[in-house]
């Protein structure tokens, strides 16, 4: 059975897709057969006819064995809204028991399955369930990324705690810096490592445009597969 991380963050747009590639090139480095999975994205684009979304696509791209797409990215919707919201507009409704599915094909091809959530902790996948509940039913170790700008520290510790109540455990979290020049990064970090037993597993620094390439030169500290 593969080894499984969920990685969530604190809000959308803060380097999930990012850490998701680091860490899938942490594991290839190790000499593991290493997958990602984007389960839900909002905002794709036809591609070849058929819905795509770009921070799937690089998954794709790193993942160690050929996957199709859809198994990738068994949701994906063109309106940029919150998941519920586009699925709606589609006329669909968003399954968990079927992304359970498609993890367990991913993770029967793999040593590692990598898994980014989409937009935070708590964002709506339908009526009833939102991201929290995807990653309680997947029961994989989560990973946080926090989008280090003012107000992180209230995101960071509201996202941690909602965490721990549902009994799940946290392998770390990381820091990512989206902004150029923040106030007191530092300090900010320190606070939230004194915070939490949850270790600091790297910090991204800011760059003006993160691309495919950006994550090969982020450092994370020991990971057991």
């Amino acid at each position: 059975m593969a080894q499984g991380y969920f990685v969530t963050g604190t809000d959308t747009g803060i380097g999930k897709t990012w850490t998701s590639l680091a860490l899938m090139q942490y594991f290839q480095q190790q000499g593991k057969k290493v997958v990602g999975m984007k389960p839900v994205a909002a905002g794709c684009e036809m591609v070849g006819g058929q819905l795509r979304n770009e921070d799937a696509l690089q998954l794709q791209a790193q993942s160690s064995v050929d996957i199709s797409y859809e198994l990738i990215n068994p949701y994906a919707f063109p309106l940029p809204v919150s998941p519920h919201i586009a699925a709606r507009k589609e006329g669909k409704k968003i399954d968990i028991a079927n992304i359970q599915q498609a993890y367990l094909k991913l993770e029967a091809l793999a040593d590692v399955v990598i898994v980014e959530g989409v937009g935070g902790w708590m964002v709506p996948l339908n009526e009833k369930e939102d991201v929290s509940h995807l990653a309680e039913q997947l029961n994989l170790p989560i990973i946080v990324v926090v989008g280090m700008r003012l107000g992180c520290i209230n995101q960071a510790k509201l996202t941690f705690s909602a965490i721990e109540r549902l009994g799940l455990h946290c392998e770390g979290w990381i820091a990512s810096c989206v902004e150029r020049n923040m106030d007191e990064l530092d300090a900010n970090i320190k606070t939230l490592e004194a915070f939490s037993d949850m270790p600091l597993l790297a910090t991204f620094p800011y760059e003006e445009e993160r691309n495919h390439k950006s994550y090969k030169k982020i450092v994370i500290k020991t990971l057991q597969p």
